[in-house]
């Protein structure tokens, strides 16, 4: 999907005071449902480094597993942009990231996702000025979990606020279509989507966002072993699925052998 298209797009969404609704999904039957039920954008997430490939977090994902589950991702999906993550490593420079968001268009994405500010804008302007459309993410950096020792609010200091109004200016400049907000301060997450013309998403920084987005698995409860406190369930899978298997084992245990 052309760069001008999905601008569009969005900030239509916003100039109307519309909500973006955005799900993860990683798989060709789960993006077919998020699809059909009328999703406006499925981010094949480097999550799926914890909820499908069982990795502690998301610094582990190659840019081999993005391309195969954007693939799934994109046969199973006809009318919502699909934006797939260029994980840790694969975009340390604009020629390199470049290089793999067209590996992952290639598969079957409409654009990418990069996480950073400032330091990534001339990252983001490569990737438009050849028409790849940019999704940008800041606040809390999951790429940068390790170094940062964990998962921890932003904006909480003048000076960090101030950087991350800075960095949300800057990305909207290099092109970026929309701009993801993961656990900001929902005060600073208003301010900042009311400074923008592209929509805000966030994840754990409040309503005051132009729109919302989740796990999949958090959405569902899919994932029971984690939740961020942040993710409300609507519904709970792991329960009826377990029970199914349960009851499977035991009408496959508890069958009379054949007998001649």
């Amino acid at each position: 999907m052309p760069t001008n298209s999905l601008n569009a797009q969005f900030r239509g969404i916003k100039k109307s005071d519309g909500k973006v609704a955005a799900l993860t999904a990683y798989d060709y039957p789960t993006a077919r449902l998020v699809d059909e039920a009328g999703i406006d954008l499925i981010l094949v997430g480097d999550s799926l480094g914890m909820v499908v490939l069982g990795y502690p977090d998301t610094t582990s994902v190659t840019l081999a597993d993005m391309i195969r589950h954007t693939g799934a991702v994109a046969r199973g999906t006809k009318k919502a942009p699909v934006i797939t993550d260029l994980p840790i490593g694969t975009y340390q420079t604009p020629s390199q990231a470049l290089a793999s968001a067209r590996d992952v268009l290639a598969a079957g994405a409409d654009g990418v996702k990069l996480e950073g500010g400032a330091e990534i804008a001339p990252h983001i302007r490569a990737l438009t000025q050849a028409n790849i459309p940019v999704l940008a993410h800041l606040g809390m950096l999951p790429q940068k979990i390790r170094e940062e020792g964990g998962y921890k609010i932003k904006g909480r200091s003048a000076s960090e606020a101030q950087a991350l109004r800075r960095d949300a200016a800057t990305v909207q400049q290099a092109g970026a279509f929309a701009v993801v907000l993961e656990i900001v301060i929902p005060e600073l997450a208003r301010d900042i989507s009311q400074t923008l013309d592209i929509p805000t998403i966030g994840i754990g920084s409040g309503e005051g966002c132009d729109g919302q987005i989740l796990v999949l698995h958090d959405l569902v409860g899919l994932y029971p072993w984690f939740r961020p406190k942040f993710a409300i369930a609507r519904t709970n899978l792991a329960t009826p699925l377990s029970k199914a298997v349960r009851e499977f084992i035991s009408s496959v245990k508890n069958t009379e052998p054949n007998t001649p």
